[in-house]
């Protein structure tokens, strides 16, 4: 399983980048933003419809469908794409082993630290220490030889691109940090079967995508940076409400939150793909739809880390703070003990107490990482205002220009 997955990344790590390179090339800039909402659409929608379909498939069959579904479908693209992706003009362009290599080991080694700190206690474990100091030391020897080897580091000085790129890592963050933590909550602490938890988060995928066509019709008639505001306030007040839940709310109140927190993503995701590139020479597009790629996926990595590991630690917080309250003294406990005939000295009693505990415990842990995520959502609106923006013509090119 690891060698496949290792060559799936491979492979299809250039899709997203090429695709969008492929539209900014091949769309006049007046359908652009039409053609970048269609794309977001399946760059977003995926991602969110994808737990659905897994649960379905594991329900109905076993967990091996989620990869065999996989197979007719790369079929169908592969095809597609030879019948209907244009060629372009072949630039013999040399690569740079060495530089590739060393960025290479500092992706890894970010992803490492990333995906396993959690479980290694972060810095506390051998392996992350090593991991990190191997990323540090290849990312170092990439800056000082390298750097412009691999891909064009010039292209970071364009203000769109940077701060575009910026704000998407950070988007990243709040986008795939909710997609994780959601799910936990449905089916660790309200008990959620697995469809019914797939199902529920399909309410933000349609949201999205209505949003995103809304966004495509109307990018090239009205400042972009309205939008991504407009976008960033309503995926925060969609994750606000998370910190208001409790264990007794009812689905009702997982999905409404949801539509609005889609609703928003649509309406960040597209404009800021129109920002990045309006500004960069269509010579450097290419690199550029990589990196702003990468930046994304980092972005999704970053965040899926941090809310794990403050889920963890905040319930292990929550747990010592309610657990110091219950003692048998406590006539709280008494009272509560003795509704369901048990005693808290009682081996019955202490169970149900502890059951209860970590319950409470858990949610107040998921309450704080959507304040945390609400706040993310929020940091970036004043970066909104350093990207460049001046409003022509329709039948111009996207303006977006110092």
């Amino acid at each position: 399983m690891v060698i496949f997955r290792l060559l799936q990344g491979a492979f299809g790590a250039g899709l997203v980048p090429l695709s969008q390179a492929i539209i900014t090339d091949i769309y006049p800039p007046e359908e652009r933003g039409k053609a970048m909402a269609l794309w977001g659409a399946g760059v977003m929608i995926g991602p969110i419809l994808g737990p659905t379909l897994g649960g379905y498939l594991t329900d109905i069959a076993n967990w091996r469908w989620t990869f065999y579904v996989n197979v007719p479908i790369g079929i169908l693209t592969a095809l597609l794409a030879w019948q209907v992706v244009p060629d372009t003009a072949k630039k013999i362009r040399g690569i740079n082993w060495t530089g590739l290599i060393l960025i290479s080991l500092t992706i890894a080694s970010t992803q490492y630290v990333l995906d396993r700190g959690n479980q290694e206690n972060w810095f506390d474990g051998l392996s992350i220490q090593l991991a990190s100091i191997i990323g540090v030391l290849s990312f170092i020897g990439f800056l000082q030889k390298h750097q412009n080897d691999v891909f064009d580091i010039g292209i970071f000085k364009d203000r769109n691109f940077t701060v575009a790129s910026s704000l998407l890592a950070v988007f990243g963050l709040g986008l795939y940090g909710t997609m994780v933590i959601q799910p936990l909550m449905l089916e660790n602490l309200l008990n959620y079967p697995v469809l019914t938890t797939g199902l529920s988060m399909v309410p933000r995928g349609l949201s999205s995508m209505i949003s995103m066509m809304m966004v495509g019709k109307i990018i090239h008639r009205t400042d972009p940076r309205v939008l991504i505001v407009i976008g960033i306030l309503l995926a925060a007040f969609g994750t606000y409400v998370g910190t208001y839940y409790s264990l007794n709310i009812d689905l009702w109140w997982i999905i409404w939150p949801l539509i609005f927190q889609g609703f928003g993503l649509g309406m960040v995701f597209v404009p800021l793909a129109a920002v990045a590139f309006s500004t960069l020479p269509p010579s450097s597009r290419a690199e550029a739809a990589g990196m702003y790629s990468l930046l994304r996926t980092m972005g999704s990595s970053i965040g899926i880390a941090v809310t794990i590991t403050l889920w963890t630690r905040h319930s292990q917080i929550a747990w010592n703070e309610i657990g110091s309250h219950i003692q048998i003294y406590n006539s709280a406990t008494r009272d509560y003990l003795s509704a369901l005939h048990l005693q808290a000295t009682s081996p019955q009693g202490a169970a149900v107490l502890g059951q209860m505990l970590g319950q409470q415990a858990g949610m107040m842990s998921f309450v704080s990482v959507f304040s945390f995520i609400t706040w993310s959502f929020l940091a970036m609106l004043p970066f909104v205002f350093l990207l460049k923006y001046k409003k022509i013509e329709a039948k111009d090119p996207i303006a977006l220009s110092e």
